[in-house]
């Protein structure tokens, strides 16, 4: 099983091709696996906002994950 995370071929359900577009190169998933849901999504929404058809949209889903966030460590505090 080849384990390398830089694909040279395009998968629609595994590595669709907004989520190898971001000019560094960079899968988003190579991020964020290291990062709690909340921020993960939080990076994931911000990163690919201008790659989508509707950045104002991701930018408000990266904004709600951030509130959750926020109030699980509220609560935790």
């Amino acid at each position: 099983m080849n384990t390398d995370t830089h694909f040279t071929f395009m998968d629609p359900v595994k590595h669709p091709a907004h989520y190898t577009s971001h000019p560094s190169g960079v899968e988003v998933i190579e991020i964020t696996r290291h990062m709690g849901f909340c921020l993960g999504n939080v990076v994931k929404y911000v990163l690919r906002a201008d790659l989508k058809h509707d950045a104002i949209e991701d930018l408000r889903k990266a904004i709600q994950y951030l509130e959750f966030e926020i109030e699980t460590r509220e609560r935790a505090a």
